[in-house]
């Protein structure tokens, strides 16, 4: 079913081509943002042979950020190393990127995912496989390491990759707490004197949403559910967030006001972690990653653009690809129709049409089957309403 924009603008039919530029993030869980974009695209095509489609996948720092710089980054090479998985198990060929100008691009849903765990685990899901990734990208001489933020299983503040580049951090025994967010919050002492120093030209973090360390709108309030959280769970991991932020070296100076900033409860507060420990500077990773991709000289030159998502709801607009392309194509005043497996908040003014995969397909299971399939019914009923804002 198509769901109307809150106000929307008096659509248009023009019988001229048109350029349409189609723009997905991954449907997660479902079908990858590359080929979304494509089933999009046939769609529409199918219906409107003579229009000009380009499709430019995005990704926000979450799963997929990997294959869109590998796309748009010519010379671009993977590499793979086995690594330690959220839940403990090994991930075996885990990707990384080396690009061509000496960066490496480290994915955190390569190494340390939701996807890759069994059944949740919120207290002791961790990001050690993340850190060693890495340190794999340091051992090949990397001068800057852009690690993208995003899809993560847990919420341990980054404390698991900074253990596998040699951090410790110590129950009141002096003992090192296991690993996952749950037992940070016996927290009594961090020790950094270990940890493997950073790449000569820094890290950039690239992050998925605007959301702080702590407290309601924090990495375990916001984001613990996502992840099996229970509302004891959350509090725990929250108070666990809070000693790291406390007891972190410097925290007076950087620790305490850190872990305030938007983006840092990025990934369960991995982002809050590698700027306290490692100096990273936080980025959007969502517009970071189109500007790679070069969708704002695209969106110069169309006439519509098309993007979406797994899920819509009251997160998307806060940092994430949807959010992002909204906003580029409010500055060059191109309208926008929306996509979303499931539409599960208000949608956006300026978006002009909306459709959900599970209204087409009738039920989230079907449209979750055959996602290829409905994205391009989906791009077929678009191409064929051809709404636009005058």
């Amino acid at each position: 079913m198509s769901v109307p924009a809150a106000s929307p603008p008096t659509p248009t039919t023009s019988g001229r081509p048109l350029r349409v530029v189609i723009a997905p993030d991954s449907f997660k869980g479902s079908i990858p943002a590359t080929d979304a974009a494509a089933a999009l695209a046939n769609g529409w095509s199918a219906t409107r042979p003579d229009d000009t489609v380009v499709t430019i996948p995005i990704a926000d720092g979450g799963e997929g950020t990997l294959d869109v710089f590998a796309a748009a980054v010519p010379g671009a090479r993977r590499q793979r190393r086995d690594v330690t998985g959220p839940d403990g198990r090994t991930v075996p060929g885990a990707a990384w990127l080396a690009l061509p100008d000496g960066s490496a691009l480290v994915e955190l849903a390569e190494a340390s995912g939701l996807p890759l765990m069994r059944e949740p685990d919120p207290l002791g899901a961790h990001t050690t496989g993340l850190g060693e990734l890495i340190g794999a990208a340091l051992d090949e001489g990397a001068r800057r390491i852009l690690v993208a933020l995003g899809g993560s299983a847990s919420t341990d503040g980054g404390t698991g990759v900074l253990r596998a580049l040699g951090a410790r951090f110590l129950d009141a025994d002096g003992q090192p707490l296991p690993p996952g967010g749950g037992p940070l919050a016996d927290l009594a002492a961090v020790d950094l004197r270990g940890l493997r120093p950073g790449p000569p030209d820094g890290l950039q973090a690239l992050v998925d949403v605007d959301s702080p360390l702590l407290g309601p709108t924090g990495a375990a309030a916001v984001f613990g559910p996502q992840k099996g959280a229970g509302p004891e769970q959350i509090a725990r991991l929250d108070a666990g967030l809070a000693r790291l932020a406390d007891l972190m070296p410097g925290s007076a100076a950087v620790g305490g006001r850190l872990a305030t900033r938007p983006g840092t409860g990025a990934a369960g507060g991995t982002a809050y972690g590698l700027a306290a420990a490692l100096d990273a500077t936080l980025v959007p990773g969502a517009r970071t990653i189109a500007e790679q991709a070069a969708l704002p000289a695209a969106l110069a030159q169309a006439d519509l653009v098309i993007t979406g998502e797994g899920r819509f709801d009251r997160t998307s607009t806060g940092g994430k690809v949807v959010g992002g392309v909204l906003d580029l194509a409010a500055a060059a005043r191109v309208p926008v129709l929306l996509v979303a497996g499931q539409l599960d908040g208000p949608v956006p003014p300026m978006v002009s049409e909306a459709l959900a995969l599970v209204d087409l397909a009738g039920d989230r299971a079907a449209a979750i089957a055959r996602p290829g399939h409905w994205l391009t019914r989906a791009g077929t009923r678009l191409a064929a309403s051809r709404r636009l804002v005058t």
